[in-house]
């Protein structure tokens, strides 16, 4: 037997064995750190409670607090009041959702205040591009335009237009990782995925003309729940709330 041939043989099969058994470890790193990147700002406890609970929260914490308060509004509303949708005098391109500008021209002479909304990827739906009314680039989470689409045509739309009457005093809002804390440990069920988080207005819709919404974080999970937290007391409500199906107040506390 060639012993110096197998020694060689032996020393590189153990050398292709440890840097296999070191990308499956970088790999087993990598994957660890991908999964907590997000939750990084949440604390410890809450950390391990989502792990217990196989959480997943797969939307980034926004990092920003601004200060902010009430809107109060008169609502005309097609949406709430489930009107039927305004035809197009000529369906346009569906792909036209996506670029802003391009929609604006093609059917903002029909819709009014077209450049108000800014489109909602999560909120949308089969057939459906919802866009929410956006104030100081924050969106109304309760004021939509809804463009009908169908054969890859924009069809029809319909539509709720505001009147900004009123704002209450700024105050500076709640961390999403102190929301999203809250809500890992009252109201996510086991397996949630956490699909997107963000900083806008809500409230209820009242059978009224005049309209109030509270500065809130939407949290969206991936089966299609969203969550409403109010960004100043941390009350919890479901997306049920604009029907008058509260959930009741969540601790805020982290």
């Amino acid at each position: 037997m060639d012993w110096g041939r197998a020694k060689s043989v032996l020393i590189i099969s153990f050398l292709m064995l440890n840097v296999l058994l070191g990308y499956q470890l970088w790999n087993d790193i990598r994957e660890q750190l991908d999964a907590n990147v997000n939750s990084a700002e949440l604390p410890q406890d809450k950390v391990v409670l989502m792990q217990q609970k196989r959480i997943t929260l797969s939307a980034n914490l926004p990092s920003d607090t601004p200060k902010l308060g009430d809107l109060t509004y008169l609502l005309h509303s097609d949406v709430h009041q489930k009107s039927k949708p305004t035809e197009l005098e000529t369906p346009v391109d569906s792909a036209l959702n996506f670029n802003k500008q391009g929609l604006i021209r093609a059917i903002g002479d029909e819709v009014p205040e077209l450049e108000h909304y800014v489109y909602d990827l999560h909120n949308s739906r089969e057939g459906v591009f919802v866009h929410h009314r956006m104030v100081d680039g924050r969106p109304m989470f309760n004021v939509k335009l809804e463009l009908y689409n169908s054969n890859l045509k924009i069809t029809g739309y319909l539509q709720d237009r505001i009147e900004l009457i009123g704002r209450g005093e700024e105050k500076q809002v709640l961390p999403a990782a102190k929301v999203v804390a809250s809500l890992i440990e009252t109201y996510l069920k086991e397996g949630s995925v956490i699909t997107d988080i963000q900083l806008g207005y809500h409230g209820q819709i009242f059978d009224s003309e005049k309209q109030v919404s509270a500065p809130s974080w939407r949290v969206m999970l991936e089966d299609g729940k969203i969550f409403y937290v109010h960004a100043i007391s941390g009350e919890v409500t479901t997306d049920g709330a604009e029907d008058g199906n509260a959930e009741g107040g969540a601790k805020s506390g982290g």
